[in-house]
């Protein structure tokens, strides 16, 4: 690794090129401290909780200031919820049809409804939403499991039917324990004087459940305590292990259980740090980073808390890149480049992106969070189910409204590891590149894809993904039409899309700062089949103009049918004049030009029937398709994209 940042540090200077990804060992939770001395820095009985006791009127009042209201308000629409029963067939269901939302949908709506209930009484503490809350803590502890249907595989049968003889940790599950572990918290005493079986029971739940699940199991994937080259370690591991520690340090007050299990979730969590690249690039995209480095923040920040601060990673570089990528990804308007499973609208959360932003000391963290804020009229500072982030944005609140609120996308950010590149000029233009590999994490077959911005509006788009079902995390994935190449900005070749795996990916990837150029070939991420030596594709982007060119170099063992060269997109579509498309989304206009000569042009129209892509990009798409009219075994296709101010 040596090798490659001194040639990081030489391509800064001129001409940028990096390698694909290489987990690295640097384990920088393990390094930073022994057992032993993790347990005698370890803050004892929730010293480190920086909140106030529920029996503190005064300090509550003043803790949550103008919001008070506005928590009460959402518990009282809660007095007379119905507890929802998630039935047997709800949870088979996902075997037999791939419906996950009929499972989650009820349980999510209790989970919800407990947090509500929580804050209400924090803010009010009459005691008038206790019972409502303990009838949500008897409902859940009565569950047989606290994990999806979708997640339940885990179990030994391998079936989405709870087995009442194992427990399983998914996010859901960690979700609610570390939200009954605050429950615990702040109303066992309270909960104490109705009968003490309930603090009891949840107590035993969460023991049984969260913390011995936790201690005695090394077999759930994201633990990657096993990790071998070439397994996948996504937004699950900081996820799951944030609320781990969480429950442990709410609820384990012998300080030796606590080190052992607290170590153990750095060993986990170290393999989520060595796992990203040290770019810091979200592969999983801008709608996960909140789920993979902001929780790998609240982790960071939970730990850090817990030992005093004697345990902290924020002056590491890594963990600073982490944070910024959320910031450069934003286009504008609310869009963001939404490659892998992404939604391409969103932003981040302000909050947490201003508290990663102050504990690592970025400045561009801490205004994009201030600008994100300023957006919204109405502020909101609940994060639902999430107690940990809804306290700690309220204890950061105040000085988030201080931050002078500025946004500015940079000329270029390139990721040279991840193989993201954005780029952007004086004409509006914002540029959306990638290289990678077919084996990401939510991935789509995607290498060398790229998406095209005119004033923050999108123009040539990746549409994303659809609701999630069994399919979309099975061997059935690519049978989805949002995760093939066919259905992004790149070529079909001798007929043939990209192909699945970690051996499909771009290679020789470069970016040239100086003349705006991302390059990469793309051959090797289709299958032996495509018969293609070599596909070299660059993107130019003008520094002044808007005008972006497209060159696709090839050359081919074999011809079998001619190439057909894909771009989605939304808006008005015209493909009536020869060499010209003309495309406007939202009053922006553009023209792609082709050579006439080279190419028929054909438009697919692809009707959104699932809501979570057409809220995004409304009843229908298209695919633009430039289908080859010679067949040469070798040569270059040019494409320009300007923006048309007629």
């Amino acid at each position: 690794m040596k090798t490659l940042r001194a040639w990081a540090l030489l391509c800064l200077l001129f001409y940028f090129v990096m390698p694909l990804h290489a987990y690295e060992e640097r384990d920088l939770l393990q390094r930073s401290v022994d057992v032993a001395t993790l347990k005698s820095v370890l803050q004892e009985d929730q010293k480190w909780v920086p909140y106030p006791s529920y029996s503190d009127r005064a300090a509550w009042d003043l803790f949550l200031g103008e919001y008070k209201d506005e928590y009460i308000r959402r518990g009282e629409k809660k007095l007379d919820y119905e507890w929802k029963v998630v039935k047997a067939t709800d949870y088979i269901e996902f075997e037999r049809s791939g419906n996950r939302r009929i499972m989650e949908d009820p349980f999510g709506s209790n989970n919800g409804a407990i947090a509500d209930l929580l804050m209400a009484e924090l803010a009010e503490g009459k005691g008038r939403f206790i019972d409502q809350l303990i009838n949500g803590v008897f409902q859940s502890c009565e569950m047989t499991s606290w994990a999806l249907s979708a997640h339940l595989t885990a179990q030994h049968s391998k079936r989405s039917l709870p087995d009442y003889k194992e427990h399983v940790i998914d996010l859901t599950a960690g979700d609610l324990g570390s939200l009954l572990s605050w429950t615990y918290y702040f109303f066992h005493s309270e909960f104490d004087k109705v009968n003490p079986v309930i603090s009891g029971r949840l107590r035993h739940e969460l023991q049984e459940r969260i913390l011995d699940t936790y201690m005695n199991e090394d077999r759930f994937w994201w633990m990657a305590f096993n990790y071998k080259p070439g397994m996948l370690v996504n937004n699950w591991n900081p996820w799951c292990n944030f609320n781990v520690l969480q429950c442990f340090l709410l609820l384990e007050n012998d300080k030796e259980k606590l080190s052992k299990a607290v170590y153990r979730t750095m060993v986990s969590v170290d393999k989520f740090i060595n796992y990203t690249h040290s770019d810091g690039a979200c592969e999983e995209g801008p709608s996960y980073w909140g789920h993979a480095a902001g929780k790998m923040y609240d982790y960071l920040q939970l730990l850090y808390d817990g030992t005093g601060g004697k345990i902290s990673l924020f002056d590491q570089p890594i963990i600073k890149n982490m944070g910024e990528y959320i910031a450069r990804s934003y286009v504008g308007n609310g869009w963001v480049v939404n490659f892998a499973d992404a939604s391409a609208k969103g932003g981040g959360d302000a909050p947490i992106i201003y508290r990663y932003g102050k504990a690592v000391g970025s400045d561009v963290m801490m205004q994009y969070a201030a600008y994100l804020s300023n957006l919204s009229a109405k502020k909101n500072l609940s994060s639902g189910r999430d107690i940990f982030r809804t306290l700690q944005s309220l204890l950061y609140a105040k000085e988030m409204e201080e931050v002078e609120p500025s946004y500015h996308a940079p000329a270029y950010t390139w990721y040279p590891e991840t193989q993201f590149c954005y780029m952007t000029n004086k004409a509006g233009f914002f540029l959306a590149t990638k290289g990678g590999y077919n084996n990401e994490s939510h991935n789509h077959n995607d290498a060398g894809s790229f998406s095209l911005y005119l004033n923050t509006t999108p123009v040539f788009i990746d549409a994303g993904v659809g609701t999630y079902t069994r399919q979309t995390f099975s061997n059935e994935r690519y049978t989805i039409w949002t995760m093939q190449s066919n259905y992004h900005n790149l070529p079909i070749i001798n007929g043939i899309p990209q192909s699945f795996g970690s051996r499909y990916k771009a290679t020789k990837v470069s970016f040239d700062p100086n003349r705006m150029t991302f390059t990469a070939d793309i051959a090797t991420a289709y299958s032996e089949e495509a018969g293609v030596n070599s596909w070299v594709r660059s993107y130019t982007l003008n520094k002044n103009k808007g005008e972006l060119k497209i060159k696709d170099s090839f050359s081919l063992r074999e011809r079998k049918e001619p190439d057909q060269i894909n771009f989605l997109t939304w808006g008005k579509v015209d493909v009536s004049s020869a060499g010209i498309i003309r495309i406007e989304v939202n009053g922006e206009k553009v023209d792609l030009l082709y050579d006439k000569k080279q190419f028929t042009p054909s438009v697919e129209t692809i009707t959104l029937e699932d809501p979570r892509l057409s809220n995004v990009w409304g009843k229908e798409i298209y695919r633009l398709s430039l289908n080859a009219v010679k067949t040469a075994m070798s040569g270059t296709y040019v494409f320009t994209i300007k923006q048309n101010n007629k």
